[in-house]
C-alpha cells in the first residue's frame, strides 16, 4: 500500500505551493515551493512526512537530485540517520564520477555521481521536490545501479501526475502532494 501523508500536511502543502504562470517558458506552470521553505514549521513536518514511509532501517542512503531535491535530501538524511549522496548536473562534481545521458523533451541533460558515493548492496532513496516526467529520477537510479546500490524507493514533495512519471518509476514512489 503507498504511504499516504496526513491529509492536514497535504492540503496546508497544496494551499502554500505557488503556482508560476509562464515560468520558466510559456505555457508552464511552474510549482514554486520557496513559500513552504519560508515557514520552518511547515517545512519541518514536511520533512517528517517524507521520512516517515522510510523509518527503521530500510535505506543506508539518501540520494538528492539538483538543486531543490538537496533541500529534502539533507534534511532526510539527518532524520534517517543515513548519507546523503549527491547527484549533479555535468561538471559540478570535484572528484572522480560517472555519467549518465538522459532525454528532456527539448535536447538532453546529463547528470553525474561520485564514483566513490556508493557502495555495492546499499539500499538508496532517490529524493527530488518535484516528480514529472521522472526522466531525471530514472537516470539517477542508473547512475544507482552502475554503482551495484539497490533503489528502495523515490520521495517527492510534488508528483505532476498528469506526466505520469510516477508510473514510469514503479510502486516505490512516493509523494506528499500530486495535482
Amino acid at each position: 500500500m503507498r504511504y499516504s501523508a496526513p491529509v492536514t500536511l497535504t492540503l496546508e502543502l497544496q494551499r502554500t505551493i505557488r503556482d508560476v504562470p509562464d515560468f520558466p517558458k510559456p505555457g508552464i506552470v511552474f510549482k514554486d515551493i520557496t513559500p513552504v521553505l519560508m515557514n520552518a514549521s511547515l517545512f519541518g513536518r514536511t520533512l517528517d512526512a517524507l521520512a516517515e514511509p522510510w523509518m527503521g532501517g530500510k535505506v543506508d542512503a539518501v540520494v538528492a537530485i539538483e538543486s531543490r531535491g538537496f533541500l529534502f535530501g539533507a534534511g532526510l538524511a539527518e532524520r534517517l540517520s543515513t548519507s546523503l549522496v549527491l547527484v549533479r548536473k555535468a561538471g559540478k562534481l570535484p572528484y572522480k564520477t560517472i555519467r549518465e545521458a538522459y532525454a528532456l523533451e527539448y535536447g538532453e541533460a546529463v547528470l553525474e555521481l561520485h564514483t566513490d558515493a556508493l557502495e555495492a548492496g546499499q539500499r538508496v532513496l532517490i529524493v527530488d521536490d518535484l516528480l514529472a516526467t521522472g526522466g531525471t529520477a530514472a537516470a539517477t537510479a542508473q547512475l544507482v545501479g552502475r554503482q551495484g546500490a539497490v533503489v528502495a524507493g523515490f520521495q517527492f514533495v510534488i508528483e505532476l501526475g498528469f506526466l505520469d512519471g510516477g508510473k514510469r518509476l514503479g510502486p516505490t514512489s512516493r509523494a506528499l502532494v500530486r495535482y
